[in-house]
């Protein structure tokens, strides 16, 4: 039965610490007594052990000498021992050489020095509730730090990440600023319930619902929400760690299936308080232009003479414009003996490469640690974000059809058009679902204003050497507003004028208690860990619309005062939702002689989105290590310096459904209604809108995952390997009912798999490494295998086609033995001697219809792959990445509604259906035609710096000036804007994949910048 636990009840831990506490105390005071004394009173003497480039050393071993007292170092590489001045310390760490310190005073320093070059298997890694050395991991986990994340033009997390993670694919639904983006680790596990993984932001979980408002359709389709994760600003981040395995991601339990991000942001380091300015300014342009007809191609195509307008326009010249951005950013930061800080305010200012549109960011960040009592037994961390965003955008909704999109209307814009007419007003077309684009722009106003606050807080209590209590309260609150105008106009899109207001809150608390306990017993180490997590999620919105009002530049505008213009169309509304999970989560980590290690997670998740009789799942995971390079085969090898071989297994869930659909609905109509009395008044009837299903459950996945970590050469060479094998199980669908049942389809767990497996592999070197020049170099690739298998039913359809005469048909399809969203469609053969397309005759009758449609691959890339350089030449700093997939194909949507018929009804068409020789007359069909491969190859940044040190000036530390650049270019063999790119056009909450249509272009962009440290 589901519970809640009640935060109160909690308070039982008060008493069970203090005596603990005491205990403690006790225990401390005899081990003093049995040591000789070498002064009346011990002091408490506090320390930082670092290694020689000044990052702090966790796990270090800190021993006084005389005394045999032992602590051991945290992970900002702090310790507090009992000692006098006067004594020893011995301070020790694997990999360093150990070092004998002489207190002299109350606080001491230690800088080890590394027998060896230190290499990236050496670092300190976060993993779910905690860290761990990267040497003791037994999971897929990655990790980028700032070092990482080159200056550009990021406005999100994801942007960060893209091409520096083997298996993470980042994809824009849209070039727009502040669009959403669809990131997906490990290929696609989902039907409908998504493959984006969890975002944890400073131990805090994310909901993936909308935080911003959509915009309704009022003629020109639905405004897609926002990206949740803009809120964040990237100088913040201090690093980025991507869990791809379930031995990583099961301690997540049922939202752990996509992979979990977890994102920290930065803190104040040891040394003198450090205040950064950073700011850049931005020039950005559209990647490419599509060959259309020119106004001369286009009189010359022998097209009806009344087509010929007489002007000369290049239309995508006229919407399309050099945006300017920039960026402001302060931050303080600055580390005490007890304590850090870190304090920011930044601010963005982008406009979109199109007409109108616009992101405007303002944040605030503070983070706080502060401890307290005798030897650091207390810390207290406070992490709190604030965001205000303002965008503006255009009319560009995925749904609009072929007459809603301000960017088709551009391309299809006869070019022998003028944008104004002889009285200096927007030319009128005088045509039917196809308007001025700058016309359409002038009447239409969408703005979103969206405020969220982003904090938790943590607190540690240290009760015994070793065990931890960490509490851990979040809470993630937004509040949005969309006003979206479509002014009175000449078009046949609401011609009288429409406005809409949507509101959206929402509110996400989280409760965490956990225990943490670390100890070793001879050559076994143990780490242990047992939590308590509930988190509760609420989101409610209300909208209204009004219309017929006066025209633009006119009175009131709805916006200001929606009361005192027009009359009401959309009558005020509203809804609310919330659901709950409440888990219980364990995990040990187990090392022997650091050669042999095991991982061993559980997670039981309670959700009040499922059924009573699926009320909690269970998410368990083992993972094994063996550290071949401890061996004394290896330990002194000149050649191989680090080695590891690890292997997982593990479960971890799906929860992304909508609320409620466990639940059966009803509505009151007049269809279902009766005449109960004689009076022959109709009375409502009851309908059942939806079947109760109790056994409704999580879907899960199921993954192996065997890999190699190595380090050869003084890393010269290093890296990882891996081969995973990733099965989505139980999949939620919603699917025809069976009999007597009293609605056509029923949501419910079915029987079918969706597997992908393949290869990652993360190599670098240190080519270069010297006192004047370094040269670092990543490569990174992942492949993936995709197929769906054992569906119940013969198939699933999504992705929508836009264009006229296509209403309904669709381009995905989901069938036992193809990849997930493999293309459906008619297969183009060429051209007859009439100019007539000619299709293959799939079922032989001599007509070409619906049944001769056949399945061509799909749109998920079977190889992806990135590769990132730093240089740096003394004061000189040069990075470049570069990023490319293979092996996937697009649905080049926009190419269909450029097809060869719109010459035949005063449109423009693209430059290559016209060469071809193809008649006007052909109406257009979804055919492989408009399927295109979208292999490509992206300078995706590149930047130039140089530092130049300030040692006139006392209170100037170092100016750093750069250049960067942004999609510098790409080569691919797509006619399309961006060949990475993937339109929304699913078809009842089943995912679309490898659609573009119309999307909103993605820009190149230059950059100057500057970063000053005082």
């Amino acid at each position: 039965m589901y519970h809640k636990i009640n935060f109160f009840k909690f308070k039982k831990l008060v008493p069970i610490a203090l005596i603990f506490l005491v205990a403690n105390q006790v225990n401390a005071e005899g081990l003093t007594m049995s040591h000789p004394v070498f002064s009346q009173v011990n002091e408490t003497i506090t320390g930082v052990v670092q290694d020689q480039e000044g990052k702090p050393i966790e796990g270090a071993k800190i021993t006084v000498v005389e005394t045999g007292e032992t602590a051991t170092s945290d992970a900002a590489g702090n310790f507090s021992i009992s000692a006098n001045i006067g004594q020893t310390l011995s301070v020790s760490y694997d990999g360093y050489t150990e070092q004998m310190v002489k207190i002299s005073g109350t606080s001491v320093s230690v800088s080890l020095t590394s027998k060896k070059e230190t290499t990236s298997i050496e670092e300190v890694t976060l993993v779910g509730y905690g860290s761990q050395k990267k040497s003791d991991l037994t999971g897929a986990v990655s990790q980028l730090k700032t070092e990482n994340f080159k200056e550009g033009m990021n406005i999100s997390v994801d942007n960060l990440m893209q091409g520096k993670i083997a298996g993470v694919r980042i994809v824009q639904s849209s070039g727009e600023p502040g669009a959403g983006v669809n990131v997906s680790i490990r290929g696609i596990g989902s039907i409908r319930s998504g493959s984006t993984p969890l975002f944890v932001v400073d131990g805090v979980p994310l909901s993936n619902d909308a935080v911003s408002a959509t915009g309704p359709n009022i003629g020109l389709g639905n405004a897609q929400a926002k990206n949740p994760l803009n809120f964040l600003n990237t100088s913040d981040i201090e690093s980025i760690t991507v869990l791809k395995d379930a031995s990583a991601a099961a301690i997540y339990g049922a939202r752990g299936s996509n992979g979990v991000v977890l994102v920290t942001t930065k803190r104040g380091k040891r040394g003198e308080p450090v205040f950064t300015y950073d700011t850049y300014l931005g020039f950005s342009s559209v990647i490419k232009k599509l060959d259309l007809l020119t106004a001369d191609e286009y009189r010359a195509a022998g097209i009806d003479k009344s087509y010929d307008h007489g002007g000369n326009t290049d239309w995508q010249d006229e919407i399309y414009r050099n945006a300017v951005s920039s960026n402001h950013s302060v931050s303080f930061s600055k580390s005490t003996e007890t304590g850090n800080y870190f304090a920011s305010i930044a601010h963005m200012d982008q406009d979109g490469i199109v007409l109108n549109s616009n992101f405007r960011r303002t944040t605030a960040r503070l983070n706080a640690e502060e401890s307290f009592f005798d030897n650091k037994r207390l810390k207290i961390k406070l992490n709190l974000t604030a965001s205000d965003i303002k965008e503006t955008g255009i009319p560009n909704g995925a749904n609009a059809g072929s007459d809603g999109q301000v960017i088709i209307h551009a391309l299809m814009a006869n070019p022998t058009r003028s944008v104004y007419d002889e009285n200096g007003m927007y030319t009128n077309f005088n045509m039917n679902a196809h308007y001025n684009p700058l016309y359409l722009l002038s009447v239409y106003n969408d703005k979103t204003n969206t405020f969220r606050v982003l904090g938790n807080t943590e607190a540690t209590l240290r009760i015994l050497p070793g065990l931890n209590y960490k509490f851990n309260l979040g809470i993630d609150k937004t509040m949005s507003e969309r006003n979206t105008t479509m002014y009175p106009n000449i078009t046949d899109r609401t011609p009288k004028g429409a406005y809409t207001q949507a509101n959206l809150e929402s509110l996400n608390v989280l409760l965490e208690h956990y225990l943490t306990y670390d100890f070793n017993v001879n050559k076994h180490g143990f780490n242990l860990l047992a939590g308590f997590s509930y988190q509760k999620f609420k989101f409610s919105g209300t909208y209204f619309g009004v219309r017929n009002f006066v025209g633009q530049g006119t009175g009131v505008p709805p916006e200001i005062n929606p009361g005192y213009s027009g009359e009401a169309f959309i009558p005020g509304a509203g809804y609310a939702q919330e659901n709950e999970l409440q888990s219980y989560f364990g995990r040990v980590n187990y090392n022997f002689d650091k050669k042999y290690l095991l991982t061993a997670s559980l997670r039981a998740d309670g959700s009040t989105r499922f059924g009573v009789n699926n009320k909690y799942g269970y998410f368990p995971s083992v993972a094994v290590g063996w550290t071949i390079s401890n061996e004394n085969f290896l330990k002194d090898s000149n050649i191989i310096n680090e080695l590891k071989l690890r292997g997982s297994w593990g479960q971890t869930g799906n929860q992304e459904v909508p609320n409620k659909i466990t639940q059966a609905s009803y509505s009151l109509s007049q269809g279902s209604g009766y005449y109960l009395y004689d009076n022959l008044n109709l009375i409502n009837g009851v309908t059942v809108n939806r079947t109760a299903n109790p056994d409704l459950k999580w879907e899960v996945v199921e993954q192996t995952n065997i890999g190699a970590d190595f380090s050869l050469w003084k890393n010269k060479l290093y890296g990882s390997l891996e081969y995973y094998n990733k099965t989505t199980k139980d999949p939620i669908l919603n699917i025809p009912s069976g009999a007597l049942s009293p609605t056509s389809t029923i949501w419910k767990n079915v029987d079918a798999q969706i597997v992908n497996k393949g290869f990652e592999f993360s190599l670098g070197s240190e080519i270069i490494k010297n006192e004047n020049f370094t040269w670092n170099l990543d490569v990174n690739g992942a492949t993936v295998n995709n197929v769906v298998k054992d569906l119940p039913v013969s198939e699933i359809y999504s992705g929508e086609v836009s264009g006229p005469g296509l209403s309904g048909v669709t381009a995905n399809i989901y069938r036992n033995g193809y990849e997930a969203g493999s293309f459906f469609m008619l297969n183009y053969l060429g051209i007859d001697a009439n100019g007539k397309y000619i299709y293959e005759d799939v079922d032989g009758d001599g007509k070409i219809g619906p049944k001769d449609r056949k399945i061509f691959e799909g749109a998920i890339p079977n190889f992806t792959f990135g590769i990132n350089s730093y240089m740096k030449y003394k004061k000189f700093d040069f990075a470049f990445s570069f990023i490319g997939q293979t092996g996937g194909y697009l649905v080049n949507n926009t190419a269909l509604d450029l097809n060869i018929n719109n010459l035949a009804s005063d449109r423009n068409v693209l430059k290559n259906f016209y060469e071809s020789g193809a008649s006007f007359t052909n109406q257009p069909q979804l055919s492989t035609l408009y399927l295109e491969k979208s292999d490509f190859i992206r300078l995706n940044n590149v930047r130039l710096g140089y530092t130049f040190d300030i040692n006139q000036l006392k209170f100037l530390r170092s100016i750093n000036l750069y250049v960067s650049a942004q999609n510098l270019f790409t080569i691919t063999s797509y006619s399309g804007y961006d060949p990475l790119v993937d339109t929304n056009k699913q078809v009842g909450g089943n995912q679309s994949l490898g659609i573009d249509y119309t999307t909103y272009p993605s820009a190149k962009t230059f950059i100057l910048g500057a970063t000053v440290k005082f």
